[in-house]
This record gives structure tokens, sequence and C-alpha cells, in this order.
């Protein structure tokens, strides 16, 4: 099994890109210039890697390397995206690896795309790519070609070699733990070990609901791998474990003028297997809540007043600072009951909200999240 941190170690160790890794400061598939370009670099490294892995690295500065860390993305419909744009898509599998210098709500993004040994091009249009365009890696760049040759196998040893180095072990594993436990001391760390080989941490703040028991700013780690399968800093999550799985139940609070609920969002759970491997099934048990439409229409209404207000830099109220705070989960919820408007609103919001406070911004990445899991469902 491999350590994903040591992994990413090692590919930087190469310090350029090349045709088999990638690196990047952030990716964003929420516009479609950020989709395209995301879909031209797994082209282009599917393409030139017929007999191997090929990687993107999230999170690093192109310059010197240095591992500044993205936020973390729970898109398990990531495939879908691949599968909509690409013909003969590869299989691709993001996931989230902590490193200990890095805040507890930052990770370095680790793309993984495996052979397939079929030439991929776009299926369609895409931002200025046109459908049918073919992608392969010209040293550290992403470029069209007309491909009209039999495809080389250049990378084969020398990833080989890179994923040999990062087996993980005994000390990387305890190591491991020990981090962890150390690290999330003061939100009830916990550890159990499945199949007699995989070991799973994770922590929380728990809390006793009548006779079930919640846990807030949740963390779980895989620490065979080093990936970080799971972080909120604001849901609610249950848990639910045997001797062959780990299930997360996940809630999320939505309301309006101060009545609020918790409904359940997505149902998460890891599937250990006797041959030493593991799969994770993902199922959005999502029922948007039904509001008035009147409701709504004033809220929206207020929405885009205090919107206005922070584009043109008047101070606000103190009811609109109030009305601020739910302003992101409340065009959510527009969005959800039909207001079509509100999607676009939310994300015009997002510079006005990150520039007026830091933790109102944290609520705001929230709200995306959940945002990205129902629409890409």
């Amino acid at each position: 099994m491999i350590n994903k941190r040591l992994l990413i170690k090692n590919l930087l160790a190469h310090n350029d890109e090349n045709s088999f890794y990638d690196k990047k400061r952030k990716v964003d598939i929420s516009h479609q210039e950020g989709k395209a370009k995301f879909l031209k670099h797994i082209c282009a490294l599917s393409n030139s890697n017929p007999k191997n892995n090929a990687y993107i690295v999230i999170g690093v500065e192109d310059e010197d390397n240095d591992i500044i860390g993205v936020d973390f993305f729970d898109d398990s419909k990531i495939q879908n995206l691949i599968n909509a744009y690409l013909t003969h898509p590869p299989i691709v599998q993001y996931e989230n690896i902590p490193f200990p210098h890095l805040p507890d709500d930052k990770v370095v993004g680790l793309v993984t795309i495996r052979p397939i040994d079929k030439i991929t091009s776009l299926r369609k249009n895409i931002w200025k790519y046109y459908g049918g365009s073919v992608f392969f890696r010209d040293g550290s760049m992403s470029m069209p070609k007309v491909f009209d040759i039999e495809i080389k196998d250049l990378n084969s040893k020398i990833v080989s070699a890179i994923e040999n180095h990062a087996q993980n072990n005994i000390e990387l594993t305890l190591d491991g733990v020990f981090d962890f436990m150390n690290k999330r001391q003061d939100f009830n760390p916990q550890y159990n070990v499945f199949k007699e080989y995989f070991v799973l941490c994770w922590s929380g703040h728990k809390k006793h609901v009548k006779n079930e028991i919640f846990y807030s700013r949740v963390d779980i780690e895989l620490i065979n791998e080093q990936v970080r399968l799971f972080y909120s800093a604001l849901d609610e999550v249950a848990i639910f474990y045997d001797e062959n799985s780990f299930k997360i139940v996940e809630y999320v609070r939505l309301g309006l003028q101060q009545s609020y609920k918790y409904y359940k969002l997505e149902e998460k759970i890891i599937h250990f297997n006797d041959s030493a491997n593991y799969s994770i099934e993902a199922n959005l048990i999502f029922d948007p809540p039904q509001f008035d439409k009147k409701v709504l229409h004033h809220i929206y209404n207020t929405n885009n007043a205090i919107l206005e207000k922070l584009e043109k830099g008047i101070t606000l109220a103190d009811h609109e600072r109030l009305d601020l705070e739910n302003l992101a989960a409340s065009y959510l919820i527009c969005y959800l009951n039909g207001f079509e408007d509100a999607l676009p609103k939310l994300d015009y919001a997002k510079t006005y909200i990150k520039k007026y406070d830091s933790e109102l911004y944290k609520s705001y990445k929230e709200t995306i999240r959940i945002l990205r899991k129902v629409k890409y469902n």
C-alpha cells in the first residue's frame, strides 16, 4: 500500500513538472475555465502515460515546491465530470493528504490518473477547447497535438520506482497514529484496526442528543495511506462501524429566520476487504427542505440588498450583519426551492464575504461544499 504523503514528497523531489506529473497551486472546477483546464491536464497526462499512473499534486507553489495546502475537497463524483467530457475517460481519483505543518483545514490534493492505453480526447466543446481535441504532455506543458503515431511508453520504470519508494511500513503507520492522536487530543481521538491491516483514526467533538451520539469538527484519516477521508469544521456527523466497514452519516444545519433543523446530506461507507484493499461508497441522501415562496422572495431580495451594499462599501446595519451570517445558506435554500438566479448570486458573493470576515468565509465554503454535492447528483 502506498503512503500518499511520501509519494507526494517523492514526486516533488523531481522539482520540475514533467510528462507523468503536474503540480498546481490550486484547481477550481466551479467555473468553465477551471473545468476546461483541469480536463485538459487529465487528458494530456492520460495520453502521455499509457502504461503507468500519472499524478497532479495540488497545493504546492510552482517555483520552490513550498507546500501551502488547499481546502479539503470531498467530491466523490469527480469521475462524473471526467466521463461527461472525455472520450475513453481514465479512472481518476482525488485524495486529500494531510501534512503535519498545515492548518487543520488544509491538505494537499493528490489526483491519480490510472492508465488505460487508449487515446483520450475531449468529447465536446468546453471554454476555448473544441470537442475532439487531443492533448499530450510536452515537458511540463499540456499541449494539443494531432495524433497519428503509436503512443510510446516512456515513464513506466521511473514511476514504478517512485511508487516503490513510497510503500508504507509499520514505522510510518505507527508514526501516523501517534501524530493523529497528539494533534487531535482535544477532540476525543480514537483508532481502530480493520482486517488486521487497515488503521483508521478519527476524532470529533462528541454530543449526546437523546439516545444518539453525534460529532462535530470531525477528522477521519486512513493512516496506512495518509489519506484524510473526511473533514468538516461545522457539520454534525454520526459514526457507525463494525469489523468490516466504517460508516459516516453527515448532517447539515439549514433553516430560515432563526428556525433551524438538521438534515441528512450524505452517507459514506468505507468497506474493508480481506484482500488488503478497500472501497468507498458515497450516497447522497439529502431531501431539500421546502419553504413558503413568499418568505423566500423576501429573504432573496434582502440578500440582494445586502450584497449590493457590500459591493458599494456601505456600512451594514446591525440586523443586516445578522442576515449576512446566513446569506450563503439562505441563497442555497432559495436555489433548492427553485430560485435559479440564487446560484450566480451565491458565486458573486464569494469575494465580498471573504473580504468581510474570515470566519464567515469558512461558513460560506461549507455551503459551497453542500451545493457541489447536490449539483453533481
